[in-house]
Parts: structure tokens; C-alpha cells; sequence
């Protein structure tokens, strides 16, 4: 059964940060791109950062550009995204997604399998 999960979510203060961590099983972790989307309340979900399975290329959205860091430890079978310098505006429920492919995907479409989320709130 495949699992996809996400933790480290919460309460922070605007500039504050916070390391999200989606811990996969079920599958061969190392031959799946894995990547980081978020939805606040009344928007659609959007994709926050990507980092693929081959050679883990990264993407990064503009708005968390200088700011999120992607990375991957496969003999944990575990994507991180450090979120540095935290603000209101990156308050919602990020989602973790999976699929198994070699390049960097950034639309929530591409994706196979996905976790039910973990709340990131940034107070001002």
C-alpha cells in the first residue's frame, strides 16, 4: 500500500521558520520525483517547490524562491522543505506528491499519489 506523509507543520511568527518533512512507503522512493504544493482557503492549490528523482533537479515557485530549500534523503525515503523568513502570506495546507518519472513537475496533475496535508499558519 502505497503512503504518503507529511509532518513538521504549525504556529509560527512572520519570519519564523519551519522544516516539512513527507515521508513516502510503497514504492521505490528513489525513482520518484517528489513535490511540495499548497492550497489556502478560496485558492487552488499551487506548487511551492519540486526536486526529481534523477540527478534531483529542484524547482522552486517565484514567491519561495531565496527562501524554501528542497532536499532528499532516499535511504530515509524522505523529502524536506526548510521554509526560512516565513510570511502570512505562506499560510496553508501544504500537501506532499508523488510520481514516479525523472524530471521536475510542478502541476498537481502530473502527480500520482499525495498526502493529506499539514497546516502551516504564519501569524503577523
Amino acid at each position: 500500500e502505497v503512503q504518503v506523509v507529511e509532518s513538521g507543520g504549525g504556529l509560527v511568527q512572520a519570519g519564523g521558520s519551519l522544516r516539512l518533512s513527507c515521508t513516502a512507503s510503497g514504492f521505490t522512493f528513489d525513482d520518484y520525483t517528489i513535490g511540495w504544493f499548497r492550497q489556502a482557503p478560496g485558492k487552488e492549490r499551487e506548487g511551492v517547490s519540486c526536486i526529481s528523482s534523477s540527478e534531483g533537479s529542484t524547482y522552486y515557485a517565484d514567491s519561495v524562491k531565496g527562501r524554501f530549500t528542497i532536499s532528499r534523503v532516499n535511504a530515509k525515503d524522505t523529502v524536506y522543505l526548510q521554509m526560512n523568513s516565513l510570511k502570512p502570506e505562506d499560510t496553508a495546507v501544504y500537501y506532499c506528491a508523488a510520481r514516479q518519472a525523472m524530471g521536475v513537475m510542478t502541476y498537481p496533475y502530473e502527480y500520482d499519489y499525495w498526502g493529506q496535508g499539514t497546516q502551516v499558519t504564519v501569524s503577523s
